[in-house]
């Protein structure tokens, strides 16, 4: 009986550690999330870019500190703070670790709004989904959503296992989400740097100038 049930499972199924470095190496990058400083139109700024690519986007630990660590330096420096968002979520091999992320960034965010200049952008491209959603995606001063972006907490399954409801057709993308007041502006991607721009001076955020 024992021998058949363990028959059942897959033993060679990759590790946690394996799986990191199998992303590492297809993506080439150390996690989902990049983040750095540099200028917009000569406007400087602190950005952060998660890629779907690496597994799913999802945010562990060491993604939930780089944005952390970004946020305390554009608290820092004044810098305005743009996030790209990508992810399907906390990450589910890091358990309540992961889930701890989204508080994190939060408070981190809490304090860089205590700034007199603090200016931050969220933009979600799909999909934006998760805990990533649930926290600092939809904390931004300013939040763009691509168009046709698939942006929700949960999924459509489980909505409709868990309410027991049937959710209308394309309520968890863009258009219609932006129709119930969820987002500020839907931005085609080619359009991003010049309207991020114009909102950056607006907001009193200027090309540095050549001593």
């Amino acid at each position: 009986m024992t021998d058949n049930i363990e028959s059942s499972f897959d033993f060679d199924e990759e590790t946690y550690p394996e799986r990191l470095d199998s992303y590492k190496l297809d993506t080439g990058l150390n996690e989902a999330v990049q983040t750095g400083t540099g200028q917009l139109n000569g406007i400087p700024i602190a950005i952060g870019v998660m890629e779907f690519e690496f597994m799913g986007g999802s945010m562990g630990s060491a993604v939930g500190e780089k944005i952390t660590r970004l946020v305390e330096y554009a608290t820092k420096k004044f810098l305005p703070l743009i996030l790209v968002c990508a992810s399907g979520g906390a990450r589910m091999q890091e358990g309540s670790l992961s889930l701890m992320q989204m508080a994190k960034i939060s408070s981190a965010l809490y304090e860089y709004r205590k700034n007199q200049n603090s200016f931050y952008v969220s933009i979600l491209t799909s999909p934006t989904t998760g805990g990533v959603t649930a926290s600092f995606g939809m904390l931004g001063d300013i939040i763009i959503a691509e168009p046709k972006a698939y942006i929700a907490f949960a999924g459509k399954r489980v909505i409709e296992e868990t309410l027991k409801i049937t959710l209308p057709e394309g309520s968890q993308e863009t258009e219609y989400l932006f129709e119930k007041g969820l987002f500020d502006l839907v931005v085609e991607r080619g359009d991003l740097k010049s309207v991020l721009s114009e909102l950056l001076e607006f907001h009193d955020f200027f090309p540095m100038t050549q001593n």
